[in-house]
């Protein structure tokens, strides 16, 4: 994946277009609290900046792209049969619970659920695979899933749109045809599976009730579902977080979960996937609350920890995945995609790591951004963990580094636009609906760009290392 090339030679053009592209994502709602602005977390149309963006999309050859929209349904499938294997959970992460006080939390719910016997008939998830180009294989390869929490499915759909209407205006200076930028409907069929699992639920009163954070600068990227499930489907949707669920939440004797007297059909995460959402005994009382309940989650604590970098490196070892699929094209598929993962049981990939630490990351259990370890840190960092024994490495599994393509592209901040070396990420959107027995959903649905200059290692637009992007699909 390499950015759209050329970019405008003139710097004065391309600052035009980003003058013109600034007020599209005023006009068009592709914005995101600003961090100067102190109430722009928790006050709705307070203290708005453009979303970041890539003036122009980035490039990407057909094949992968079909490539990296087939693997979706199949990663869906592969997520809910690995969380009914709550033994196969357990005891992957067995080691990870010793050293790590959050999934060992999350462990614990789940371990409750098992003893308890609870099923959950109705089973939903919004799922985004991410993927880099490596250059030197001409390979995708799969970065992560994301099982809860997926950002930028409202915002992302706006980016491809507002990058079709800057090659209608500008598109025969810079030899670019809008029909190559894929449609992305990501948010509007996040807000059909949500309103289909209402609807699997089956209580006309019930609501939709969303986990957020308590200060959430991406509000913007949650209102676009929201608004999609008042306007297509006529579901109300409430915003609560963890504390106040806490406080105003109960569970009736036949599993209704009430909050705040209305009844919550769908509980979808927005939040809940760092420990930084759990800063006392009141939220995990809140998650263990709806885990109980009969209330349809987005996600399960089993589909959430499905999505842990252990329970991914466990899935790539040999026979595994055989474990849980039995088509073998399918099976054939995700192999291709999988890059080098390692537990650090082995002393040997540790010593391989020491020694060249520009080929590997080092990854902790961690979602969010901002987390993973590289070059000499990874090198202090493994090397300390060695000297300390026990089970530290536990914490942490070891990835193959990929290396994308570099090109030249704009990107546009703060109303500031400018040239970099930059590096994109495809993310997959993926939604999956069980009722019982039945599959009423398993889509890709859309898509995720990100792309942020080569010199940085993470890649996260609400942490603030990368910017949002979409696709332009070419032949080769």
């Amino acid at each position: 994946m390499s950015a759209a090339v050329p970019p405008p030679a003139d710097p004065a053009a391309a600052g035009e277009m980003a003058r013109e592209a600034a007020a599209w994502c005023a006009l068009h709602g592709l914005v995101v609290g600003d961090r100067a602005d102190p109430r722009s977390g928790t006050v709705p149309g307070v203290g708005l900046v453009h979303a970041p963006f890539s003036l122009l999309p980035a490039h990407l050859p057909e094949t992968f792209w079909k490539q990296a929209c087939e693997l979706a349904p199949i990663f869906n499938e592969l997520v809910d049969r690995v969380s009914l294997d709550g033994n196969f959970l357990q005891d992957s992460l067995s080691k990870t619970r010793q050293v790590d006080d959050f999934t060992s939390r999350l462990l614990e719910i789940h371990r409750k659920m098992m003893e308890i016997n609870k099923e959950e008939n109705i089973r939903l998830g919004l799922h985004r695979s991410d993927y880099m180009l490596d250059s030197e294989t001409s390979s995708l390869l799969q970065i992560e899933l994301n099982t809860i929490s997926t950002s930028f499915p409202g915002l992302g759909p706006l980016v491809s749109e507002l990058h079709r209407t800057l090659i209608n205006q500008y598109g025969r200076v810079l030899s670019l045809e809008p029909k190559r930028v894929p449609g992305n409907a990501a948010s509007s069929k996040f807000a059909e599976a949500l309103a289909r699992a209402w609807t699997e639920f089956d209580v006309d009163s019930a609501i939709v009730m969303m986990i957020v954070q308590p200060e959430e600068r991406n509000m913007y990227d949650q209102y676009w579902i929201t608004k999609y499930l008042k306007e297509s489907h006529g579901i109300t949707t409430i915003r609560k977080t963890l504390t106040q669920v806490e406080a105003e939440g109960h569970v009736l004797p036949d599993g209704t979960l009430l909050v705040d007297g209305k009844k919550v059909a769908v509980v979808y995460y927005r939040a809940g996937y760092t420990p930084n959402d759990y800063p006392s005994e009141a939220e995990w009382s809140a998650r263990l609350l709806i885990e109980q309940s009969s209330s349809v989650k987005c996600p399960s604590i089993s589909y959430q920890l499905v999505g842990t970098k252990r329970i991914q490196q466990e899935l790539a070892n040999p026979n595994v995945l055989e474990r849980f699929l039995e088509n073998k094209e399918d099976i054939a598929k995700l192999r291709k995609c999988f890059a080098g993962l390692w537990s650090l049981d082995d002393e040997e990939i540790i010593k391989t790591a020491i020694e060249k630490p520009e080929l590997f990351v080092l990854k902790p259990q961690r979602e969010g951004g901002g987390n993973n370890i590289y070059g000499l840190d990874l090198r202090e960092t493994l090397t300390r963990l060695q000297k300390e024994g026990g089970d530290a490495l536990a914490a942490y599994i070891l990835m193959q580094r990929i290396f994308p393509k570099a090109s030249l592209a704009y990107l546009v901040r703060g109303g500031i636009c400018h040239e970099g070396l930059v590096i994109s990420e495809l993310g997959i959107y993926g939604s999956y609906l069980r009722s019982k027995d039945k599959v009423i959903t398993n889509d890709q649905c859309g898509y995720l760009m990100r792309t942020k200059v080569s010199s940085s290692d993470e890649g996260g637009v609400a942490a603030g290392f990368a910017v949002l992007d979409s696709l332009y699909l070419t032949d080769k």
